[in-house]
C-alpha cells in the first residue's frame, strides 16, 4: 500500500469520497523524459484543484493520464471507482463520458455550429434526440450561449468559443470536469470569466481539476493547489496561491 502527503490523508478523512487518486504514479516517455516521479494525489468529490508550476513540471501528463491519453510507466490511477491502468482500450469510451474536457485550444469542429459542437458529444453516444436537444439546451443557457447557438467557431470570440467548448464538456453531465490551461489563449478579463463560470460549475457538484500558469487567477480564487516541479509534488494546499504566501 503506498502512502499518501498528510495532506491527502487529511482530504481522505472527509466524509466526501475520493474520485480521483494516484497512488505512487511515474510517467517515462519513450524518449527518456520523465514527466512524473512517484506523485501520489487523492482528490474528494466536489473538489476544486490547480495544478501549477512551470512548463514541463507534469501538470498536463497528470491530466492525460486522467483522460487516459497516456497510460502510467508505475503506479495506480483510480478516476470515479475506476481503476484507469487495467481498462482495455474498448473500455476507455466509457471512461470519458465520467470526464468532462476542456482544452487550451478549444478543439471545436469548425463545420459545426455551436449547438451542433455541444450536441455531437452526445449524439456519438448514442443518446436519443429528445434527449440531446434537452441536454443541449440546458448546457448552452449555462454558459451564456443560447443566442450564438447557430453561430459557427470562427464567428465566436475566444471566449465564446471556450464557452462552447465548457458547455460540450458539461452535456454529458460527467462528475469531474479537467481543465488544461482553459485561459492560455484568452485576454485577462475573458479568462476571469471563465474561472468564474468554472467555479460556479463547481458550486454546483462538479468535480474541478485545472492545470495552469495563470498566477493571477490561483492568487484570486484561493482553492486547492497542488504545486508541480520536474515531476514531483513539492506543495498541497488548502486555500493556497501559485507561490508560498
Amino acid at each position: 500500500m503506498s502512502t499518501l502527503t498528510a495532506r491527502n490523508k487529511a482530504s481522505r478523512g472527509s466524509d466526501r469520497r475520493n474520485v480521483i487518486v494516484l497512488e505512487d504514479v511515474s510517467k517515462q516517455y519513450p524518449n527518456g523524459t520523465r514527466a512524473l516521479q512517484d506523485v501520489s494525489l487523492a482528490i474528494p468529490d466536489g473538489d476544486f484543484v490547480f495544478l501549477v508550476g512551470a512548463s514541463g513540471a507534469g501538470k498536463s501528463t497528470i491530466i492525460r493520464l486522467l483522460t487516459r491519453a497516456e497510460a502510467p510507466t508505475a503506479g495506480r490511477i483510480e478516476v470515479d471507482g475506476e481503476d484507469v491502468g487495467r481498462l482495455t482500450r474498448s473500455h476507455v469510451p466509457h471512461l470519458r463520458r465520467k470526464l468532462g474536457v476542456v482544452f487550451q485550444d478549444f478543439k471545436l469542429l469548425p463545420a459545426k455550429t455551436v449547438y451542433e459542437n455541444v450536441a455531437f458529444a452526445l449524439q456519438v453516444t448514442g443518446h436519443p434526440d429528445d434527449e440531446v436537444r434537452e441536454r443541449t439546451d440546458v448546457a448552452l443557457e449555462l454558459v451564456g450561449l443560447s443566442k450564438r447557438r447557430d453561430h459557427y467557431p470562427d464567428q465566436l470570440s475566444g471566449g465564446e468559443q471556450q464557452r462552447t467548448a465548457i458547455a460540450r464538456a458539461l452535456v454529458g453531465k460527467p462528475p469531474i470536469v479537467v481543465a488544461d490551461e482553459p485561459t492560455g489563449n484568452l485576454d485577462p478579463v475573458t479568462s476571469w470569466e471563465i474561472i468564474q463560470l468554472l467555479s460556479r460549475i463547481n458550486e454546483l457538484g462538479t468535480t474541478l481539476v485545472m492545470a495552469t500558469h495563470n498566477q493571477e487567477i490561483v492568487n484570486a480564487m484561493r482553492k486547492r493547489v497542488v504545486a508541480l516541479e520536474h515531476g514531483s509534488i513539492v506543495r498541497d494546499q488548502a486555500q493556497g496561491g501559485y507561490q508560498h504566501a
